[in-house]
């Protein structure tokens, strides 16, 4: 079946708003570039955005708060972006933090059609408030729910026109759960080859996971530095 669309326009017709959003990447590393920018472009408002974070001021989902588009992020980290910062002091932002390890399994308890998951991170904390906890051999285990979203968008290395994708080093990241996981799953990759051309044993997503695909443009591509004197 060819999943392929003509561009980021086109691959997220139907995201309306009010709609939850997973959005792969991790830091500036692997991010859906295109599909950002065309979401940007369309205005569309109310968004609860599931992400490991949520980029800085003028990349990633940071282009997205900066248009006051998301009602609501769900994400591990969420430091280096002041505009998100000062909306979430203002109260114009909802935001729900989450264990990095949480929020991934919860991402691929939902791939795997799992409602749950039980997990020891955040028992005796603010994260556990109004949550049920179970006892296992011992031990205390929050329960957390698994994701409903409406669009998974990932950027991958290599796809074909059938939807199988490959990851490049640290790009594979959050990308590959949050593929599993979307009602509709956008792929945007820097290759788009033939069926047949990808190496079946270097596959990371199978394309049943992906539902539309298209060859991306202009990757900026950012990567995080640290400076030394």
């Amino acid at each position: 079946m060819n999943k392929v669309v003509s561009g980021a326009e086109e691959a997220i017709a139907g995201i309306t708003d009010g709609m939850t959003l997973m959005l792969g990447g991790f830091g500036l590393c692997g991010l859906p570039e295109n599909c950002i920018a065309a979401l940007v472009k369309s205005n569309i408002k109310e968004l609860t955005c599931i992400s490991n974070n949520a980029g800085v001021d003028d990349f990633g989902i940071g282009l997205m708060l900066k248009q006051r588009q998301v009602k609501k992020m769900i994400a591990s980290y969420v430091g280096e972006n002041a505009e998100f910062e000062r909306q979430l002091l203002s109260g114009e932002l909802e935001v729900e933090l989450i264990p990095q390890g949480t929020l991934a399994t919860r991402c691929m308890a939902t791939g795997y059609g799992m409602p749950a998951i039980f997990t020891p991170a955040g028992i005796g904390t603010e994260i556990a408030i109004g949550k049920e906890v179970r006892n296992f051999n011992g031990k205390d285990y929050l329960m957390e729910m698994a994701f409903d979203a409406d669009f998974a968008i990932v950027k991958a290395w290599k796809g074909d026109t059938a939807g199988n994708l490959i990851y490049k080093s640290t790009a594979r990241n959050f990308n590959p759960v949050m593929a599993m996981a979307g009602k509709i799953t956008i792929a945007e990759v820097e290759e788009l080859v033939e069926p047949g051309e990808l190496d079946p044993d270097h596959i990371h997503t199978p394309g049943i996971y992906v539902h539309r695909i298209f060859k991306g443009e202009d990757y900026e591509k950012r990567i995080e530095k640290r400076t030394v004197r």
